[in-house]
């Protein structure tokens, strides 16, 4: 079995390319894609060579974990029927690649556990639920309470700001340096870090991937203020003491969702609570694959571009 899929065979070299798929086994589904999301945060790291190591981490790889596709073959095992339509957080089914990532391809094998059953009427926008799931996961920590900042107006910011809403909590205040990304109708402020005065955050949760983010954070924290950190980080983050001191800060690190986020941003659209709308603001062929991913990682209007791969061969 063979599947069309992205190949990136060194930092800022990508291509198309036909690749021999691993056998499926008993409990495996094998999915035909619909459409695949490109990161901006993760993938970027990859496409520029400044993703720090990973078991499993190297070229040539192929990137990608928010496919959205259908099951068209299933094994005696695999408790999951052949029609349904699927999240696929990525999959390493690929002869001669490395599979740290693995979802932007045409045809996937996979175990039947790692998907997620979604509506078809989703669509391309089931693609965010790996974005969604980790929103929701940075707001349900242990202890968190609901953040009165979000720093970074992506789209993970812009689901975090949603999410929590959706769940009943006040809106919070979001930053943002871009004023293309500022701009819109949104149920909370979008507003320039430099224009706010504001020195008594309880709860920031930090969007932006940005390693210089604790200092401007900390100088804005309210005492025994708490800042979780949802962004993925290539640079070492520090920050000076004693301002952190005086305020007793704590900092947080937010790392992989879990079912329960799955099944709690799934609960959240299905009430009409949580859109996605608006978030997905670009979409190419798979065959123009090059050109959306420099689209996806060089246009500041591009907030999350989809391939769709339902012409693939």
């Amino acid at each position: 079995m063979e599947t069309t899929a992205v190949v990136l065979d060194k930092p800022a070299s990508l291509a198309l390319a036909e690749l021999d798929l691993t056998p499926p086994g008993e409990a495996d589904v094998v999915v035909d894609v619909l459409w695949s999301g490109i990161s901006s945060g993760t993938e970027k790291l990859l496409w520029d060579g400044t993703m720090p190591p990973f078991p499993g981490m190297g070229y040539p790889l192929v990137p990608g974990y928010e496919a959205v596709g259908r099951i068209s073959a299933a094994g005696d095992a695999a408790d999951r029927a052949v029609g349904e339509t699927v999240f696929v957080p990525g999959a390493r089914c690929f002869e001669g690649v490395n599979g740290l990532f693995g979802a932007a391809a045409s045809k996937l094998v996979v175990a039947a556990g790692r998907v997620v059953p979604l509506p078809e009427s989703m669509g391309e926008a089931g693609t965010l639920l790996a974005l969604a799931a980790t929103a929701h996961h940075a707001l349900v920590l242990p202890g968190t309470q609901p953040p009165d900042l979000i720093v970074g107006h992506g789209v993970l910011g812009r689901l975090l700001a949603r999410i929590a809403i959706a769940k009943g909590w006040r809106a919070p205040v979001v930053w943002e340096r871009s004023a293309e990304r500022r701009s819109g109708d949104h149920d909370y402020p979008v507003i320039d870090s430099t224009g706010d005065i504001n020195t008594q955050y309880a709860a920031v949760i930090d969007a932006s991937g940005d390693p210089g983010i604790l200092d401007i954070a900390i100088a804005r924290l309210a005492k025994r203020g708490v800042i979780t950190l949802a962004g993925f980080y290539h640079e070492p983050l520090s920050f000076a003491f004693p301002p952190a001191f005086m305020r007793e800060a704590t900092i947080r690190i937010a790392a992989e969702f879990e079912p329960s986020d799955v099944e709690a941003v799934l609960s959240l659209v299905a009430a009409d609570r949580l859109s996605l709308s608006g978030l997905i603001t670009h979409r190419a062929p798979a065959s123009d694959a090059p050109a959306a991913y420099e689209t996806a990682f060089g246009d500041p209007q591009c907030l999350k571009m989809v391939l769709d791969w339902r012409t693939a061969a």
